[in-house]
């Protein structure tokens, strides 16, 4: 059974955890909330100091259980992520095996990351939300799960250069759509945060920041090419999710 757990539960009950879960999490800690304060992601290092996140953790990414364990944590989450701060955030740690460490590249992940969102979407029981278009081309759309819209974020091993979206093991970060509500373009607040993630970007990764970073229901916007950012500035011609969904509508039988 996959359970959400909390900062402070971890580190009062680590031991209790899997070896691998208790050096996801140590690493993921050092990464967000270095004595340096470097990483980028300034809600998300505000997230992680008030207790804000939640963490859950499932099997190899490539497997029909870790879908499963995905949508078992999103489902919890959905119904208490509102109680656990303004700087509400998921994140999911899934066990890597070497094999897909030490040769699967960017692009790979690229696919396997896109596959995991459409296999936690054929898993959805939920009406997508009315007010988020189901087109990925729409600047409002995003991926949504048991009604809940949510911006994904992926780190992998694979990414060198931009160094933000490195991780030791493949991690999904869900964050609701309703955190951004004040962090946004219309307010002061989230101009001066964009700005201040933009200057850490610029000295935390080796390669500029991404040009798909835009602000959400911008009309030059799509939130899809913000999941997964390769180590270049390049980005798919057309949204993973949707392609994959068509492709299985093309070859269903009729």
């Amino acid at each position: 059974m996959a359970e959400l757990r909390s900062k402070i539960w971890i580190e009062e009950h680590g031991m209790e955890l899997p070896e691998w879960q208790r050096t996801a999490f140590g690493e993921f800690a050092a990464m967000i909330a270095g004595p340096e304060n470097k990483y980028p992601c300034v809600p998300g290092h505000q997230g992680y100091v008030t207790n804000n996140l939640r963490y859950g953790f499932a099997p190899d990414p490539r497997t029909a259980q870790a879908v499963s364990d995905t949508a078992e944590l999103l489902n919890a989450y959905g119904s208490c992520s509102r109680e656990t701060g303004k700087y509400a955030s998921l994140v999911i740690f899934f066990e890597t095996p070497e094999d897909l460490k030490k040769h699967a590249d960017v692009l790979e992940y690229e696919t396997l990351f896109w596959s995991l969102l459409k296999r936690l979407h054929d898993k959805d029981t939920a009406p997508w939300p009315e007010n988020i278009p189901q087109d990925p081309a729409k600047p409002e759309w995003e991926f949504c799960f048991a009604g809940q819209a949510y911006f994904a974020f992926c780190a992998t091993p694979a990414h060198g250069q931009r160094k933000s979206r490195h991780f030791s093991s493949f991690l999904v970060a869900f964050q609701p759509r309703w955190v951004f509500n004040e962090i946004n373009d219309t307010t002061a607040f989230g101009r001066n945060i964009s700005k201040i993630i933009r200057d850490k970007l610029a000295d935390y990764d080796d390669v500029p920041v991404h040009p798909s970073l835009k602000w959400y229901g911008q009309p030059d916007n799509q939130e899809w090419k913000q999941y997964f950012l390769r180590d270049d500035e390049t980005a798919p011609s057309r949204c993973p999710f949707m392609a994959m969904k068509n492709q299985l509508q093309k070859n269903a039988p009729f």
